[in-house]
């Protein structure tokens, strides 16, 4: 794979031999990579004005320096602008997510510790997740999750959990990606009762406390195909731990891929959900990741970010199910299944 440009080539969908390029990372040196029309539309969404951006950046990072001196978090623009444009440039709700973006880490170790990508290279190489290498109309990127690649007996579902984490990172690296946001796409094909079953109701309400609470990503829509009966007892997991605004990004579409192909183009899509794109090379995805170790190695492996730090207690993770809900729940999947 051949990178150019801060970019790197993973092939186009429409057109085989020809070329497109999951964006690189930002400079180390901030300086603005977003087209006049991102800017207009972080203007528009975000709040974000240019001639204040590094204003607005300064006044978080003192923030930072003021409330938290003991915080180990990285505070060049770049790593701090992700936080601001998630929460729409307010300071207190900017600050808190970092915060809960360092809290997850300690919060749940056996996701972050030694948190790199070798380590989840049989998630990768099973198929369960890729990132289509050609963003929708929108540019955002699209993930790609297929649960019923999983096996219980192979490896832990946590494992799934840190495949995930590491590709959210990669992508919310590029600005645009900031600015436009990105796509989950999750195919039931093959999940039974044993996936199905597996995470549980605390699993899953974690999950969902990264996504919403403890990541600095824009998620703009969740597309459900081919889902089971079953996937109403998942749906009812998950529900109670997602925001309003949150839940009515879900959409089902069953086994009617044209309604999907309605929101996301036939082009964009691979084969294997019915678009006109050839055979795209899903591994394209997987090699990004693992090129990027060393980078991880430096993010995660190091010591606790929050040593030291007195925290208020966090909403991340509270309200832990009991038992009883826990059975409640996995009967009602009997039920659906």
């Amino acid at each position: 794979m051949a990178e150019e440009n801060g970019h790197i080539d993973a092939g186009h969908p429409t057109e085989q031999g020809a070329s497109v390029s999951f964006p690189g990372p930002p400079p180390h040196i901030y300086s603005c990579t977003l087209t006049p029309e991102l800017v207009a539309k972080a203007r528009e969404e975000l709040q974000e004005k240019p001639e204040w951006r590094l204003r607005d950046v300064q006044a978080l990072r003192d923030m930072i320096l003021k409330e938290q001196p003991n915080l180990r978090t990285r505070l060049d623009d770049a790593f701090l602008l992700r936080f601001l444009r998630a929460r729409k440039f307010d300071y207190d709700r900017a600050l808190q997510l970092l915060l809960n973006y360092h809290g997850s880490r300690r919060a749940w170790p056996e996701v972050f510790q030694d948190l790199k990508p070798s380590t989840v290279r049989h998630v990768l190489d099973q198929g369960f997740l890729t990132v289509l290498p050609y963003p929708d109309p929108q540019g955002r990127y699209i993930l790609c999750l297929r649960p019923g690649k999983w096996k219980p007996n192979d490896y832990p579902f946590v494992d799934n959990i840190r495949a995930i984490y590491l590709t959210l990172e990669r992508l919310i690296q590029p600005e645009e990606t900031q600015v436009n946001g990105i796509v989950i796409l999750v195919d039931y094909t093959g999940v039974g009762l044993s996936q199905a079953s597996n995470p549980g109701p605390l699993l899953a309400k974690k999950v969902v406390g990264i996504l919403q609470d403890g990541f600095p990503i824009r998620i703009k829509a969740v597309h459900i195909i081919n889902e089971p009966r079953i996937f109403k007892g998942i749906f009812a997991i998950i529900k109670p731990f997602l925001k309003e605004k949150m839940a009515e990004r879900y959409v089902l579409h069953g086994s009617d891929l044209a309604s999907l192909h309605r929101v996301i183009p036939r082009s964009v899509l691979p084969e294997v959900y019915g678009g006109v794109a050839g055979q795209l090379d899903l591994s394209a995805w997987s090699r990004t990741l693992l090129e990027s170790e060393e980078e991880f190695v430096v993010e995660f492996c190091q010591p606790d970010p929050l040593e030291g730090v007195l925290l208020p207690d966090s909403s991340l993770f509270e309200g832990e199910q009991n038992d009883d809900t826990f059975r409640g729940l996995r009967s009602q999947l009997y039920y659906c299944y």
